[in-house]
């Protein structure tokens, strides 16, 4: 029976089965065939209640049972099976056989850690592709863009990115900084939409200076399709040995800070039009 983080979802509804088919004559093993329920604890909770059907009761019973259960063991059999198969308790089980050597392992250690292994190695691979479907989804789902909506995701995106003005620091400049080349490449067709010239922008490359700086700088150079002219120079992030970076690899380039030269109208409309998407927002609860 399926159940969902280890738990049974619908127990009650379960349990009447369960005691309809004992009550029809199936022992503990035939009731867990048919419901497909493996766990033992569970097994005999569905069937708390319930005597046993008449067949599986004969003379000598136990000592017939222990016996079985002392067969079931040498041929390798664990508790849990010899359980189930045989409608017994646990501690009844371990009573009978508990002389008997264990069961030998069929596999060594390395073997079923590689087994294991393989087996997590595929549960990731159908993780990956399930997130990577949910995303082609949701991309898709986006379609095109009108210039109202474009307009809105542009000014939101800087007011949760940009730099802002402060009451005790007037600045009314508009500066964005990020490291994703999406968020760049939105922005600047955001700058395109509202008529922002691209003579006006100025970059900056920020990046450790342990990194690729030159890579990082045509990088960036190459997304924004500006020339070297435009650029700022570096700044590089000094090292701290204390620290351990995890801002490593191929694909780290550091951040690109976009300025828009004499920007002060700019920025206001930018927060302007922030606060209006804010009553628009409270006004649509």
């Amino acid at each position: 029976m399926a159940h969902a983080h280890g738990k049974y979802a619908d127990f009650e509804g379960l349990r009447e089965r369960a005691v309809a088919l004992r009550r029809s004559g199936l022992s503990l093993r035939q009731i867990r065939d048919e419901l497909k329920v493996f766990n033992n604890d569970i097994l005999n909770q569905l069937v708390k209640g319930e005597p046993p059907p008449e067949w599986t009761k004969r003379p000598r019973a136990k000592d017939d049972l222990k016996e079985r259960a002392r067969q079931l063991r040498l041929q390798g059999w664990t508790y849990d099976q010899i359980e189930v198969e045989l409608g017994c308790s646990r501690s009844s089980v371990s009573l009978w056989v508990r002389d008997l050597p264990k069961p030998e392992r069929k596999r060594s250690r390395e073997e079923a850690a590689a087994i294991a292994s393989r087996g997590w190695e595929e549960r990731l691979r159908i993780r990956d592709e399930e997130r990577q479907r949910a995303k082609e989804a949701a991309k898709q789902a986006v379609g095109g863009l009108s210039a109202r909506e474009l307009f809105l995701v542009g000014v939101s995106l800087y007011w949760a990115e940009g730099g802002k003005d402060k009451p005790y620091d007037r600045r009314e400049n508009v500066t964005f900084v990020n490291s994703d080349p999406g968020m760049i490449e939105v922005f600047l067709a955001w700058l395109d939409l509202i008529g922002v010239e691209r003579e006006r922008l100025r970059y900056t490359v920020m990046i450790h200076e342990y990194a690729d700086v030159p890579g990082a700088e045509r990088y960036w150079a190459d997304l924004v399709g500006a020339n070297r002219s435009a650029f700022n120079k570096t700044i590089l992030k000094k090292h701290n040995p204390k620290t351990v970076r995890k801002n490593v690899g191929e694909s780290y380039r550091g951040c690109l800070v976009i300025k828009v030269l004499k920007g002060a109208d700019l920025y206001r409309r930018i927060e302007g039009s922030w606060y209006g998407i804010v009553l628009g927002a409270n006004s649509a609860i």
